[in-house]
């Protein structure tokens, strides 16, 4: 067998299922083979990353014989030290590192620990030694993305060998040990900064991953669609597709209509829900006759952008007005004046008639520290890890633009100046957390009235899924008594501020989105025989599918002679393996799929009918 050393590794990252390479040096830990399990496998129920290696003569050295070793690799990865093992308690890897464990078994614990560091939360794994084959040793860990787990088993690899003795540890071709050989903590920062660089590629956004996990913590199927957010829950007929909160339930018209804030105004009005007066217009001379029909403050926005684009608050002259026209007009030739409404910016979501969380939304800002400018401020704030690009984190980083610019100076400042402790300095009018806002959830505070009016609002637009901006002077008390009224309903609303608020009480918001696709226990799967063996599986699955074709049932087939729909063949190949059985699951006309499985399949990568990733 040919082998790789630990820097020929990202080439079998880059190849193809297994591969194996020429070993450039045998003294240390040699790379043989890889394999990734995307759904339950021979070793586990998850997903999981198989590297095998051969100790050679490390076989011989567990980590009670490598001086230093041990207390090296704690200094690097200290969150090690809270690593159950198979002793099931906190401190258990240190102890087997103490009483002596092979390398893989490390190796093993520190790609674990890496994917966490980078953000993927994974704590399964197992180290087996390969039967027959001394110092050989299969490495399984678990993954959510299969590249930056690749990535991390590469720098696990790297990380124990740079703290071997020196006739171990010397490695050829390129390589990212520092010329010590022992690896540093900046050596850690790059390693780490290429597996979230892998994360970030291919990670799914906060609301689709709520309602993914929600649907896994349910035993529903999940299989992703494309390389973004399409994912499909269940199998076959059975199956429900999502785009983030975009379900296939979600109706095109509800959708076209909350994209239009002048129709879904009118409706609101039409139908006795609490909604500002106001119109659509086109010049400015529209605009000012029209705000002053309605009366200063007003507002200005573009009929048909989000995110709170192009959207001005407390409009109060004509000069102000012809600036937030202007900037409406950036992003729609249409553009809305409507009442200023009094109170705070709420946020309520309804989800399948029902509203499951509140959060009370607030405006970008910065609190002044008596010595700081403002710009000093932002860079501070930017700094705080829960905030990143786009939706990528909890909160989105604060943006010091010409809009930020114009909100500061309304309040007497620039971003030079250097507010006194404690005052707070807006950026933002609008409340929008993809401009920097907060969220507080008040779910268990608001009045019923209110739950009801915003529920109300989501049936009469017909949204399945559906965000209702609210604005309320104290959502605790009936808007009929305070005031108030509906400014925008959204579809397809973002989950951030409920998952994960600034303060308050995380919602479960993922949740309700799978019950309403799934409401009864068990309906996310179709029957599926997987049929395995030596000689006779074909015959056998013929058999099986037209018993169940002739119940009636439209029938999924996967052969070596190709896949069957119901009478017809759709792909001739060899299809008996995970590829061909996942283009009957993902079929949504079948009602019973019938897979012959080769045995290799199985053992390469995954039972799909198990299943998905």
């Amino acid at each position: 067998m040919e082998h790789a050393s630990i820097d020929r590794f990202r080439d079998l990252c880059e190849g193809e299922e297994q591969v194996e390479l020429a070993a450039d040096q045998p003294t240390g830990i040699i790379v043989l083979e890889r394999s990734i399990y995307r759904g339950p496998n021979i070793y586990s129920r998850r997903t999981m990353v198989r590297i095998r290696i051969n100790l050679g003569p490390l076989e011989a050295r567990p980590t009670n014989t490598l001086p230093g070793f041990s207390d090296h690799l704690l200094a690097i990865l200290p969150g090690l030290g809270r690593h159950h093992c198979s002793l099931g308690r906190v401190g258990g890897l240190v102890d087997r590192m103490a009483e002596g464990t092979w390398l893989g078994h490390v190796c093993e614990h520190v790609a674990l620990e890496l994917q966490c560091l980078a953000g993927a939360a994974v704590t399964r794994g197992k180290t087996r030694s390969v039967a027959g084959k001394r110092g050989v040793y299969d490495i399984l860990f678990e993954y959510r993305d299969e590249q930056a787990a690749l990535v991390a088993g590469l720098h696990a690899l790297r990380l124990v060998s740079s703290l071997l003795p020196a006739e171990f540890s010397k490695l050829t071709g390129d390589t990212i040990l520092p010329a010590s050989g022992v690896l540093s903590y900046e050596s850690l920062d790059a390693a780490l900064s290429e597996i979230r660089s892998a994360l970030r590629k291919t990670a799914l956004g906060p609301s689709t991953q709520a309602i993914v996990d929600a649907a896994r913590r349910r035993g529903i199927p999940v299989m992703r669609l494309d390389n973004r957010s399409l994912i499909q829950l269940g199998f076959g007929k059975r199956q429900h597709r999502i785009r983030a909160t975009v379900t296939g339930q979600t109706s095109h018209i509800a959708v076209e209509l909350a994209g239009d804030k002048q129709v879904t105004r009118d409706m609101l009005r039409s139908a006795g829900l609490p909604a500002p007066q106001g119109g659509m217009v086109r010049t400015v001379d529209e605009a000012r006759t029209l705000a002053g029909r309605l009366g200063w403050p007003v507002v200005v926005k573009p009929v048909d952008a989000n995110h709170g684009r192009g959207v001005s608050l407390g409009i109060g002259c004509d000069a102000e007005l012809e600036t937030a026209f202007a900037a409406a007009q950036k992003h729609s030739s249409r553009v809305i004046v409507e009442q200023q409404m009094r109170g705070s910016d709420y946020r309520f979501l309804v989800v399948g008639g029902k509203v499951v969380a509140v959060a009370k939304r607030l405006p970008a800002a910065v609190a002044g520290d008596g010595h700081s400018t403002i710009a000093m401020l932002v860079d501070q704030e930017n700094r705080d890890p829960r905030r990143g690009p786009g939706h990528e984190n909890v909160l989105t980083q604060l943006a010091l633009d010409s809009t930020a610019e114009r909100v500061i100076a309304s309040q007497g400042l620039q971003p030079g100046s250097i507010p006194p402790a404690g005052q707070i300095v807006f950026l933002r009018e609008t409340a929008n957390l993809s401009t920097g806002g907060t969220a507080e959830d008040c779910t268990d505070e608001v009045h019923p009235e209110n739950r009801f009016i915003a529920e109300q609002a989501a049936a009469l637009i017909g949204l399945d899924v559906a965000g209702i901006d609210f604005l309320l002077p104290d959502a605790a008390r009936p808007v009929s008594e305070t005031g108030g009224g509906i400014v925008e309903i959204n579809a397809a609303p973002g989950l951030r501020m409920h998952l994960a608020p600034s303060s308050g009480a995380p919602q479960d918001v993922g949740a309700p989105v799978v019950s309403q696709l799934f409401p009864k226990p068990g309906t996310s799967r179709i029957p599926i025989l997987a049929i395995t063996g030596t000689n006779g599986k074909s015959t056998t699955a013929r058999m099986a599918a037209r018993i169940l074709g002739e119940a009636g049932m439209t029938v999924g087939l996967t052969t070596t002679s190709g896949v069957y729909v119901g009478d017809r063949l759709i792909r001739a190949a060899d299809a008996s393996g995970p590829k061909s059985a996942r283009m009957v699951l993902a079929n949504p006309t079948v009602d019973a799929a019938v897979l012959e499985t080769a045995r290799g399949g199985i053992l390469r990568e995954v039972l799909v009918s198990i299943g998905a990733t």
